[in-house]
């Protein structure tokens, strides 16, 4: 999803528990995004994310199918406690059981790979200040980063020695490559029919 990175100045204050946010978000028409007492609005995104997003998805939704990964869309709301941030990645792949706050069904806790769509307007949150708060996530395995502007598409993994690594994607013959689940995905398929 697309962010606008502007406190919810609508509600009437700057800062927000925890609790108040979760109450508010549940009355929330739209989706917002928490953060150490900030609450960010989300705005709608462009037909090019939503159909990346419907490939992507398709794809790893039939790739995963009767193991014991399942890929959640962009409703799925990420907490992570050491740092306060409530997100909503674009896609979001549980392995195992489904770890929430307080056994709420609402707020996972144990990702093992999460993916943005990049935009114009996310591309350097999404990198950077937004993949720092990721990476306190312990269950995290890898952080993918597909553009919605050109064919690419980034894998940060976590290696052997704890350390995050970088492989690029560049050509649509390449093949995605998600280690943590075990599966590949030509950028062919994620970008079929899509024009630059």
């Amino acid at each position: 999803m697309m962010e606008v990175r502007e406190p919810a100045v609508a509600y009437g204050k700057n800062k927000f528990t925890i609790e108040e946010y979760l109450t508010m978000e549940e009355e929330a028409t739209g989706k917002h995004e928490y953060y150490r007492g900030e609450i960010f609005a989300m705005s709608g995104v462009l037909m090019k994310h939503n159909k990346i997003f419907s490939r992507l998805f398709g794809a790893l939704l039939s790739r995963l199918k009767g193991k014991p990964c399942q890929p959640y869309g962009s409703d799925t709301r990420v907490h992570i406690p050491s740092n306060t941030l409530f997100a909503y990645p674009d896609i979001t792949v549980i392995c195992g059981e489904e770890e929430t706050l307080d056994d709420d069904d609402f707020n996972v806790l144990n990702p093992t790979v999460l993916i943005e769509i990049l935009s114009k307007s996310t591309r350097s949150y999404d990198r950077g200040d937004k993949f720092k708060l990721y990476r306190d996530i312990p269950t995290l395995k890898e952080y993918v980063l597909v553009d919605s502007e050109k064919v690419g598409a980034e894998v940060f993994r976590l290696n052997e020695t704890g350390h995050w690594e970088l492989e690029e994607y560049k050509l649509d013959t390449d093949q995605l490559l998600i280690k943590a689940i075990h599966i590949e995905i030509g950028l062919d398929e994620i970008y079929e029919g899509i024009e630059f």
